[in-house]
C-alpha cells in the first residue's frame, strides 16, 4: 500500500524552491540525491512490463534509482539491518 505522502512527492512539489532558497548550502551530492529520489520509479528511469499468463493482467514496473538515501529503495534494507543489529545488543537496561 502506497503511503499518502512520500519524500519524492515533497521534493517534486518544493524541491526547486528549496534549491533556489538554499542552493548555496547544498553541494553536488545533495542535489544528485534529491534528483534521484524525485525520479525513482518514474518513467524517466525506464521500466519493464510484467504480464500474468493466467489472467492476462499487465503491469508496468518502473526502475528504481537504487540510491542509498532513497526511502523507497533502501528503506526495507535499513529496517532489516536495524532488526539484525538489535540481536547484537547486550541485554542491559
Amino acid at each position: 500500500m502506497r503511503p499518502v505522502l512520500e519524500v519524492a512527492d515533497i521534493f517534486r512539489r518544493h524541491g526547486t524552491a528549496y534549491v533556489q532558497a538554499h542552493g548555496d548550502h547544498l553541494g553536488r551530492v545533495e542535489r544528485r540525491v534529491m534528483s534521484a529520489i524525485e525520479l525513482c520509479r518514474t518513467p524517466a528511469l525506464g521500466g519493464h512490463v510484467e504480464g500474468c499468463r493466467t489472467c492476462g493482467t499487465i503491469r508496468v514496473a518502473y526502475n528504481s534509482c537504487r540510491n542509498r538515501h532513497c526511502p523507497k529503495c533502501q528503506g526495507a534494507a535499513a529496517r532489516d539491518w536495524l532488526v539484525a543489529r538489535a540481536g547484537d545488543l547486550l541485554p542491559v537496561p
